[in-house]
């Protein structure tokens, strides 16, 4: 489970909740609102190495779109949709 502490906190406490880190992601808020996460290096080293593939989507044949255009996202996955509709995801 991840934690949520606001920035004040962090401040007055570091060490422990950089202990915490190592555990799980520390979301550190301001002014009431998620701002930074605080994790771990080994999990920081892993994300960073991570590999995105973007392919563009003239590049898929007709098969592979009809693919796309029928799936259906998996039961229990709906909360996922409200990625999307945040400002910080919305395309410009």
């Amino acid at each position: 489970m991840t934690s949520t502490v606001t920035a004040a906190a962090v401040s007055k406490n570091f060490g422990a909740y950089q202990d915490a880190a190592v555990r799980e992601p520390v979301i550190i808020t301001k002014n009431g609102r998620p701002r930074t996460v605080l994790i771990a290096y080994e999990d920081y080293v892993r994300l960073a190495k991570r590999d995105r593939r973007v392919e563009l989507s003239a590049m898929l044949g007709d098969d592979e779109l009809a693919a796309i255009e029928a799936s259906q996202m998996e039961p229990g996955l709906d909360h996922l949709n409200a990625e999307l509709l945040t400002d910080k995801h919305a395309a410009d």
